[in-house]
């Protein structure tokens, strides 16, 4: 059966899951379906003939549909208002938000506009809850952004502040360690120095593991060699390996990457290191190589102990070391790992492990490769021309020590009196100042200094004043990355805290351009040798 077009209209209004109104030039309402009623509580049959004001709250009836003729002149179907919220009001005089939208039609020549009224309490309802969630999250967000600054100034506090009393001990235990001449007190300190060493490895994993944590590192990405950083890594760790009786294999590699070489450094600095640690025999291998899925990927593999296939799901966590049950002595505290994971995922890289218990294992990391030609790096590596004589006469060089905290800067005052520098110990820029007029050779600093008062701030002042790029070491427990981010030029060096005496020294020695201490240099500058200093 066909319905007539009147019928068929009809019926489908009735079925309309939306009220409908037909309201005329005048306002009034001449068509009401069956929603009216539910939605405004009146018959159907109630509202025709009444203006559509009715319902209407009183501040929105100079907007009704009837008030004005552009709604007719206008045929295009349209919300009416947009941008307005409306609201309709009910027989029992309650209020709500409805939507409304309006299709002018004509009918014998009648301009009518039809109208489609639905109820907006749900859309509002979960515009404020949105609205109430979008605020929340920002309130989350500057009371985490707030937390982080917190943990960030904390954390740098903390490492400067935990790692002032390594250094001062690590200073001490060198100085003493040129003036005793006891077998049984050297023994006690060659013990004090590995407990010390110990001390130092479990402090910067914490602190390296809480930056991490607290989004306090913050990647600083670029094209680098990979052979610079595996060099470092081959000076660093050949002798370790050596004493263990193994074999440390770096093999060249040509390829460049693209991340931040120093998070990329601690990464693998982490993994060679737990290899040896690992490995009772045989050898550790770095290597580089071209993927098959255009990344680089970065091998450290070792003839070690292994991991067993059920326990490589626990190896990045804290504290947990394969094999080693807990309370039991242990070489290392297990944090190498995490501390590799946090990285990997901080730089959004690929880790992945392979092993076989009693035949060694496989870490591997994929780097992106290098986005242009990168610029050679200069890390700081120590003498890249020819070495000369420290001294060239009978003159002890003369050391200008910045140093606030008292026991640190009397412990670094006394092993460079020893070693044979002739050291000026200051604690603030003015008094470095007044002391440079003196004349010095080199320049010791701490990074933080009281007053706000900074290393780099010395080191430029000092520079300024004497019109010369003075040598400078600038020793820091801060590892932010505005530490990382400070210019390097070839007469400074830049060190992290604690640093061991022997460390201090090579420092001093390499920005001198040589290897041997002040004090045999200038035994050896006596003997008026011609022989010249081998490169």
């Amino acid at each position: 059966m066909v319905l007539a077009p009147a019928l068929l209209a009809a019926t489908a209004l009735e079925a309309a899951p939306d009220a409908m109104i037909v309201v005329d030039a005048g306002g009034i309402i001449r068509y009401a379906n069956r929603q009216v009623g539910a939605l405004f509580g009146y018959a159907p049959e109630e509202v025709i003939g009444l203006g559509v004001e009715r319902l209407m709250p009183e501040r929105f009836r100079r907007h009704d549909i009837g008030a004005g003729s552009r709604y007719m002149t206008d045929m295009r179907a349209h919300p009416m208002r947009q941008g307005l919220d409306l609201y309709g009001l009910r027989h029992d005089g309650t209020e709500f938000p409805v939507e409304i939208s309006l299709s002018p039609i004509n009918e014998q020549g009648e301009a009518l506009i039809a109208a489609s009224i639905r109820d907006g309490t749900h859309r509002k309802r979960t515009e404020g809850e949105l609205l109430a969630a979008r605020a929340g999250a920002e309130r989350a967000r500057e009371a985490a952004d707030l937390a982080n600054r917190a943990k960030s100034r904390f954390l740098a506090t903390a490492s400067h502040d935990l790692r002032q009393p390594l250094q001062t001990l690590a200073l001490l235990n060198g100085t003493l360690r040129r003036t005793v001449l006891d077998e049984d007190a050297a023994r006690a300190l060659d013990q004090q120095e590995q407990a010390i060493a110990a001390m130092s490895r479990l402090l910067n994993a914490l602190l390296d593991i809480s930056k991490l944590e607290s989004g306090a590192v913050k990647p600083a990405p670029e094209d680098f060699a990979v052979a610079s950083l595996f060099e470092e890594l081959r000076r660093e760790f050949t002798e370790i390996a050596t004493g263990k009786g193994l074999q440390f294999d770096v093999e060249p590699s040509p390829i460049c990457v693209h991340s931040d070489p120093s998070l990329i450094g601690q990464v693998l600095r982490n993994l060679v290191a737990n290899a040896i640690k690992y490995t009772r025999r045989g050898r550790v291998t770095l290597s580089c190589l071209a993927s098959h899925d255009s990344m680089v990927r970065v091998e450290v593999l070792d003839t070690g102990i292994g991991i067993p296939a059920d326990q490589l799901a626990c190896i990045y966590d804290e504290f947990y070391q394969v094999g080693v049950a807990t309370n039991t002595s242990r070489e290392g505290y297990g944090l190498g790992l995490a501390i590799v994971k946090r990285i990997a995922e901080l730089l959004e890289l690929r880790l992945e492990v392979r092993s076989q218990p009693g035949a060694g294992s496989c870490f591997s990391l994929l780097l992106p490769p290098a986005r242009g030609q990168p610029a050679t790096p200069d890390r700081g590596s120590g003498n890249c021309g020819a070495r000369r004589a420290i001294a060239e006469t009978h003159d002890t060089l003369k050391v200008l020590l910045v140093e606030d905290d008292p026991a640190v800067r009397d412990a670094t005052r006394m092993l460079l009196s020893v070693e044979g520098y002739q050291v000026t110990a200051v604690s603030s820029l003015a008094e470095a100042l007044e002391a440079s007029r003196a004349g010095i050779d080199l320049l010791v600093s701490d990074y933080h200094l009281r007053d706000g008062e900074t290393g780099t701030q010395v080191i430029a002042t000092l520079r300024q004043a004497l019109g010369s790029p003075l040598k400078a070491v600038l020793v820091t427990g801060d590892t932010s990355t505005a530490v990382r981010e400070l210019p390097r030029d070839l007469n400074l060096r830049i060190a992290s805290k604690p640093l061991q005496a022997e460390e201090l020294l090579r420092l001093l020695q390499s920005l001198m351009g040589a290897d041997t201490p002040p004090r045999l240099a200038q035994a050896a500058a006596s003997l008026e040798t011609s022989e010249q200093p081998t490169p």
